[in-house]
């Protein structure tokens, strides 16, 4: 009696189906490839999808490198972690029942539901609590710190929060207004830099240039038609860099507040830059300065 060749083919290709769907979500944990768009996700879509409401003291975290500096940060209050059995072994955490919060076991396609298809999750995802509210008055002794005029994207903004970290800026001013708060979205643009920068959010911009210069610092307008070049208009051992948004720049009252405008002097072709990438030079360029 032989077998029939079409039950073994079928029960062999429902097992290579299901390894490969587990190579994919496993490559989506670690980041290397995006979520696909709802429309291509089986045929039970309804819609686009919309994010959960979130309470006002609710954060939602995701990212390999953003959720492991969360956990590492004593000011961070953290609610509940919900992760992939992969994403686990990448944080290193291998008894789950010694954490003084809840973990959820859950699947990327859990996270998916949560966070949206265009988040790349890495199959992690923390809720916590905002970070306390920062003051100028957390600037401690650093002798330089980045100020931002109204920038809104909370991708530039999570960059930026990231080269502040890296040239070890005192700290990232914005306004409350016009301004991102903190967000699963920034964070993971700062890619953990979030938890090791304070974030100071103030009501007057103006005001708030006028309190750093009376405690010693020179502030600095970037501006593409800046009267001087960058590195000619330093001045002092204490500097803040003033940065606006991308096609609008500083505002007026921002211009008559700063201790000086100043340009990026650039060679080629383009002559504006992301302001991410700006503020990177310009503290590279303040760095030079201060070490003197």
């Amino acid at each position: 009696m032989s077998k029939d060749p079409s039950g073994d083919k079928s029960a062999k290709d429902t097992h290579y189906a299901t390894l490969r769907r587990a190579h994919r979500d496993q490559k989506r944990e670690r980041g290397e490839i995006p979520t696909p768009p709802e429309d291509r996700r089986g045929k039970g879509g309804k819609g686009e999808w919309q994010a959960p409401p979130l309470a006002p003291d609710q954060v939602q975290l995701y990212g390999i490198h953003t959720v492991r500096a969360a956990l590492a940060n004593p000011e961070r209050k953290i609610v509940s972690l919900s992760a992939t059995l992969n994403a686990l072994v990448r944080l290193e955490i291998k008894n789950t029942e010694s954490l003084p919060f809840p973990v959820e076991i859950v699947s990327p396609q859990d996270l998916d539901k949560i966070l949206g298809p265009d988040a790349i999750h890495q199959g992690v995802m923390l809720e916590t609590k905002p970070l306390p509210v920062r003051r100028l008055s957390a600037l401690k002794d650093s002798p330089l710190i980045l100020v931002l005029d109204q920038i809104t994207d909370p991708h530039n903004v999570g960059a930026v929060l990231r080269s502040a970290v890296a040239f070890d800026a005192g700290a990232v001013i914005t306004t409350m207004r016009h301004s991102p708060t903190e967000s699963g979205v920034m964070a993971k643009s700062a890619s953990g830099a979030m938890e090791l920068i304070p974030y100071i959010q103030i009501t007057n911009l103006a005001e708030a240039l006028e309190e750093l210069h009376g405690i010693g610092f020179h502030s600095i307008g970037l501006d593409s038609e800046g009267p001087a070049p960058l590195e000619s208009t330093f001045v002092g051992d204490r500097v803040a860099l003033v940065l606006g948004a991308e096609g609008k720049g500083l505002r007026q009252k921002t211009r008559d507040t700063v201790s000086a405008l100043a340009r990026l002097d650039m060679p080629g072709a383009i002559k504006s830059l992301n302001v991410s990438n700006a503020a990177a030079i310009a503290l590279y360029a303040a760095r030079a300065h201060l070490k003197r």
